[in-house]
């Protein structure tokens, strides 16, 4: 089992910047890669970003790193947009997928709201 926790989301306006963390315990972090999904209202949850690869409506305002030594994967999100506007979740799996069903284990979710 690997349990994931996300923390750092919060309210701020258009232009302005958040780092969302996720922080693992559990089985070894090395295992597994690490993904951002988002999901709005209404909408369904979408790709955000993984290590090498960003979904396109925030490349150039997102990036995504790793500590490995602190079991945490963190998203500097730049430039922020009220599009923007979702509850941020991290996922763990054995896979490079994109798509939400691949990850097996999930956190708890971090609301974004971004205000124009």
């Amino acid at each position: 089992q690997v349990q994931l926790v996300e923390s750092g989301g919060g309210s701020v306006e258009a232009g302005g910047s958040l780092r969302l963390s996720c922080t693992a315990s559990g089985r070894p972090f090395t295992n597994y890669a690490v993904t951002w999904f988002r999901q709005a209202p209404g909408k369904e949850r979408e790709f955000v970003a993984r290590i090498t690869s960003y979904a396109d409506s925030v490349k150039g305002r997102f990036t995504i790193s790793r500590d490995t030594a602190a079991k945490s994967v963190y998203l500097q999100m730049n430039n922020l947009k009220p599009e923007d506007t979702a509850v941020y979740y991290c996922a763990a799996g054995v896979t490079n997928s994109d798509r939400p069903g691949q990850y097996k284990y999930w956190g708890q979710g971090t609301q974004v709201t971004v205000s124009s």
